[in-house]
């Protein structure tokens, strides 16, 4: 396996990576150092913890659509060939070959995943940059079914999507807060996966309380008199 590896300016300056933190930007970049000639790498955890990185920093990576998990545990570098040219003699193919298979290539090099037949397993959010390499805004991705029915596959939010939202709604609950909260809990409610977070923010403003107002002080409930200070004045010198 090569030793060394390289990043494309075209993805690492692009706006979908710079708006992520930088612990998030972090962990990206130490998953795509220790990752195969392939691009693929199987211990993301243990990555995670030797660098200080959390889970919310994972699921970022994987809502802005910069790594491709599988069901193994496995995960690749979404955009490994955009990054990386190893050459032939160098090149020592991945282990992972069963996870390649359901990958298929897009013009800029950029992987895709798919079943064996070529239907898109998974439609992530190929967004900004498939047009200039194809990253960017998250969203729901869509998912076929056997019956061709189409069904939504729960993106978690970042905390600056968080922030955005909160701001637009005039409210004054705490993004990071909101997205410690639900990852500690896998993105549950109850045990339901959550299907719609901005429905849990609307939920969460209505749970807020209302601030107190300050209650009015007894001593100041009486009208305020007005003096005429001069004649005072004249009194208190005896007249004069």
């Amino acid at each position: 396996m090569a030793e060394r590896r390289m990043f494309a300016k075209t993805i690492i300056d692009s706006d979908a990576f710079l708006d992520m933190s930088l612990t998030t930007q972090a962990l990206y970049f130490h998953l795509s150092m220790r990752a195969d000639d392939d691009g693929f790498l199987n211990n993301p955890q243990k990555i995670m913890r030797m660098v200080g990185c959390n889970k919310n920093d994972f699921d970022v990576l994987i809502a802005k659509n910069f790594i491709i998990t599988f069901d193994t545990g496995v995960i690749v570098i979404k955009h490994w060939k955009i990054h990386n040219y190893i050459r032939k003699d160098r090149y020592n193919g991945t282990v992972y070959q069963e996870e390649k298979s359901m990958l298929s290539e897009k013009e800029n090099g950029a992987y895709s995943l798919e079943t064996h037949n070529g239907i898109p397993l998974v439609n992530h959010s190929d967004t900004q940059m498939d047009t200039q390499v194809r990253l960017g805004k998250d969203r729901l991705g869509k998912v076929n079914n056997k019956e061709g029915e189409k069904s939504t596959r729960f993106v978690p939010p970042t905390i600056e999507d968080v922030k955005a939202y909160c701001t637009e709604r005039k409210n004054s609950i705490d993004a990071e807060t909101f997205i410690d909260f639900y990852s500690a809990k896998g993105w549950l409610i109850g045990k339901t996966k959550m299907k719609d977070w901005k429905a849990c923010v609307r939920t969460w403003e209505k749970k807020e309380k209302p601030k107190a107002q300050a209650k009015p002080n007894k001593f100041n409930n009486f009208p305020q008199r007005s003096y005429d200070y001069e004649n005072l004045e004249k009194q208190l010198l005896g007249g004069k």
